[in-house]
């Protein structure tokens, strides 16, 4: 269990952080900003669940994916050095990535195919759902960035991420009243 007496350390005040493992990192470092953007993601989350109160099915899946994040950010905070550690760390696991798959499908299955892009808006909550897809999308650019310079990102890791964002359109999408809400675009409509 995590417990947090003192908020502020001063061991930031040089322009580095603590990983869960390793040496101190720039605060500009590919991995923490990786996480960064995961924190963010899920401050939107918080954001959006605000706007749930007529549906309390999407709320415990937000619930469910605010706790999956932190459990993101904890595994990108403990890079995979190679040594050993004095404890398991915690790492996002297929089974994450597959309770989203599924929640996916069964909000999707409520929606009519799409015939055009969407614009985000419509509802309050749907539009904080398209943002909070954004950010999640920058947060995965992120990691993959991250992956591509040869620092260690487990595979379920990335999937989750690229996954949420999928989960927060459908999602957004489900809250506009099923699909009927969203407003589509029309290319080339104001030339």
């Amino acid at each position: 269990m995590v417990k947090l007496n003192k908020i502020y350390t001063r061991t930031g005040d040089d322009g580095t952080t603590g990983l869960v493992a390793g040496p101190r990192r720039k605060k500009h470092d590919l991995r923490v900003e990786s996480y960064g953007e995961v924190d963010e993601a899920n401050s939107c989350i918080g954001l959006v669940r605000q706007h749930l109160a007529d549906h309390p099915a999407l709320d415990q899946m937000l619930v469910r994916i605010q706790n999956d994040l932190f459990d993101l950010g904890a595994d990108l905070a403990t890079p995979d050095t190679g040594k050993k550690l004095d404890y398991e760390p915690l790492r996002i696991v297929q089974a994450q990535v597959d309770r989203l798959e599924v929640e996916i499908d069964t909000l999707n299955a409520d929606l009519e195919p799409l015939r055009s892009f969407v614009l985000p808006g419509g509802t309050e909550a749907a539009a904080a759902l398209h943002l909070a897809r954004t950010v999640a999308r920058r947060a995965e650019r992120r990691i993959v960035a991250l992956q591509d310079s040869e620092e260690a990102v487990s595979v379920a890791a990335v999937a989750y991420i690229n996954r949420l964002s999928d989960f927060l359109f459908v999602a957004a999408r489900w809250v506009n009243d099923k699909g009927r809400a969203d407003i589509l675009w029309v290319p080339g409509q104001n030339r």
